[in-house]
């Protein structure tokens, strides 16, 4: 019993805010009505006139229809509604012109004798005075809340100028940090070929010499047999370290990638992944896929194997299948695996927050310069990663620089 008094109170809560918000909802939903009626009465001086001609009118017409109630009893009860119509909406002049024609047309039809503007006794002329006196208070207070409706409507597009004018500074900023992050991405690149091609061509024929130079000295020193297994061994590090280097510098940026294409640079890539990882990997590239700018090629390289090293470390999946096709203008690529999957809540979390890991957010930025996307789709079963790029296909090699 002693939780039930919170949960009451909370309840209770909940209704008087929700009671408070329909309130105010139902507030601004007659705020922003009665400034749009003003806002198309008041564009012509002839229509604010009108407006409130007719509504003299109309009240002249109800007056009419409840005279056999009413008799000569309150002739001016249906005006004052069209006096503050006039007043809250249409303007002084046309106020004026409301409240003399409806004083004449209640004269002539309402306040005995009737058909005449003879006026025959004091109540009459009494009716008339106070008539002209409400009207007069109306038409002060309507002109007051008039004046406030101006100066909430100046402020209003004083405001919406300003959001303007922000949102226009917002987009430039946007459209500075794009061209950045695209800037940054080209640098990236553009270093990594330039570290793979001095790895290659200068510290690869360095320990190439080297090679070979301990390679003579292990023939000299064939009788010392300790010294020679020694040198022996050094020689075979020296080879390691060689393939080592060549396998970093491919893997920075394979060469294959600018001089043969996307199609041999994937299937080296994939070969040597499959031989270190273990991971059986199925490789669907169509035969006749031409050549892709350059750019679009590096982008199709590093997705993929971002995704292959996502596969390595985390899926635990024993093979990976990798589909490339084209069609209508657009390169499309899945990987797909057989692993443990994202989790729901790691996916929501990616979904709502935006805030997926450093090598799927490079892998979007990445695509997104080039006007492509990245699908994630994951389940207990596995992951799927979808990448669209729209690019021309060409059967002619691009340009390498």
């Amino acid at each position: 019993m002693a939780n039930d008094a919170p949960t009451s109170n909370v309840s209770a809560n909940n209704v008087s805010t929700s009671s408070a918000s329909a309130s105010s909802a139902s507030a601004n939903n007659v705020s922003e009505s009665s400034a749009s009626l003003f806002a198309r009465i008041s564009k012509g001086t002839g229509r604010r006139y009108a407006a409130a001609v007719l509504a003299t009118l109309a009240a002249l017409v109800a007056r009419l229809a409840l005279n056999p109630l009413l008799k000569d009893y309150v002739p001016y009860i249906t005006l004052f509604p069209a006096v503050a119509f006039g007043a809250w909406y249409c303007g002084v002049g046309p106020t004026i012109l409301s409240v003399v024609l409806g004083l004449i047309g209640a004269l002539y039809w309402f306040v005995p004798p009737t058909h005449s503007f003879s006026i025959l006794g004091t109540t009459e002329a009494v009716g008339i005075l106070a008539f002209l006196l409400v009207s007069g208070v109306v038409l002060a207070m309507g002109e007051a809340r008039r004046g406030s409706e101006e100066k909430l409507r100046a402020a209003q597009l004083e405001l919406e100028d300003a959001v303007r004018e922000r949102t226009t500074e917002l987009d430039t900023s946007n459209q500075s940090l794009s061209k950045l992050s695209a800037r940054l991405i080209q640098l990236q690149d553009d270093e990594r070929r330039r570290i793979a091609r001095e790895l290659h061509d200068s510290v690869g024929q360095m320990l190439a010499a080297l090679g070979m130079n301990l390679a003579a000295i292990g023939s000299d020193i064939a009788r010392l047999t300790q010294t020679a297994s020694t040198v022996h061994d050094s020689e075979a590090l020296v080879q390691e370290l060689s393939r080592e280097v060549r396998t970093i510098s491919h893997l920075l940026h394979p060469p294959l990638l600018d001089e043969a294409g996307l199609a041999s640079a994937l299937r080296w890539y994939v070969e040597g992944f499959s031989q270190r990882s273990k991971v059986k990997v199925d490789l669907d590239f169509p035969a006749e896929f031409g050549r892709l700018p350059r750019e679009s090629e590096t982008a199709i390289f590093r997705t993929v194997q971002e995704c292959l090293t996502n596969i390595h470390r985390h899926s635990e999946s024993p093979t990976a299948k990798i589909r490339i096709a084209s069609s209508d203008n657009e390169v499309r690529v899945e990987v797909e695996d057989r692993g443990k999957g994202i989790p729901p809540e790691r996916q929501s979390e990616m979904e709502s927050a935006g805030i997926p890991g450093v090598g799927i957010r490079g892998m979007r930025e990445r695509l997104r310069q080039l006007g492509g996307n990245l699908e994630i789709h994951s389940h207990g079963r596995g992951t799927l990663i979808l990448a669209r790029l729209p690019v021309a296909v060409s059967s002619e090699s691009p340009t390498v620089t």
